[in-house]
């Protein structure tokens, strides 16, 4: 990263959106509306992603590989989350798909994002921005990616590593490699 520049936590769920979206063209007023964010804030996000590398110099297309750089190594540190107390959400982590279908979880061992609407009981885990859980209920591909961003952040070392697998996947998908 360079000096003088850091990542905001909404910056990583716009990220994610726009890797969500895939080919699909996309202007700042969408982006800001399917977040339920700011177009300033989308934009500051964008900008910001931009300077730091990941983010191409048009704003339009993820650098994909500092992106996995940054995932791999540094999202544990600049955006640590724990486990709190049971409550009714969203799940999220190795709760939600693609993790749970590769993952038998105990029915106590589930994590949700806090969400009056959700429907599961388990562990609270804090998102990375407010507008999570709402704009991942709009999105199934943003609720994975998320979901797996979760799990590099409080997964277990197999969790982290089927997480790092999928998001490689999804990546290559994304720009078309087989």
């Amino acid at each position: 990263m360079k000096i003088g520049s850091s990542l905001k936590p909404q910056d990583l769920v716009v990220l994610l959106k726009v890797l969500a979206r895939g080919k699909k063209p996309w202007r700042h007023v969408e982006l800001a509306y399917e977040l339920g964010m700011s177009q300033s804030e989308v934009s500051s996000a964008l900008e910001r992603a931009k300077r730091l590398g990941l983010l191409d110099a048009s704003k339009k297309k993820v650098q994909k590989a500092a992106l996995k750089e940054f995932l791999k190594y540094a999202l544990k540190f600049m955006f640590p989350t724990e486990p709190g107390p049971l409550v009714r959400g969203l799940v999220t982590a190795h709760s939600a798909p693609p993790l749970s279908n590769k993952i038998v979880a105990k029915e106590n061992d589930k994590y949700v994002w806090p969400y009056a609407e959700g429907n599961v009981r388990g562990q609270a885990i804090q998102p990375l921005y407010p507008c999570v859980p709402e704009a991942a209920t709009k999105d199934p591909k943003l609720h994975e990616l998320l979901a797996l961003v979760d799990a590099l952040r409080v997964g277990r070392a197999r969790e982290k590593v089927l997480a790092l697998d999928e998001l490689w996947l999804f990546m290559k998908k994304a720009e078309g490699t087989p």
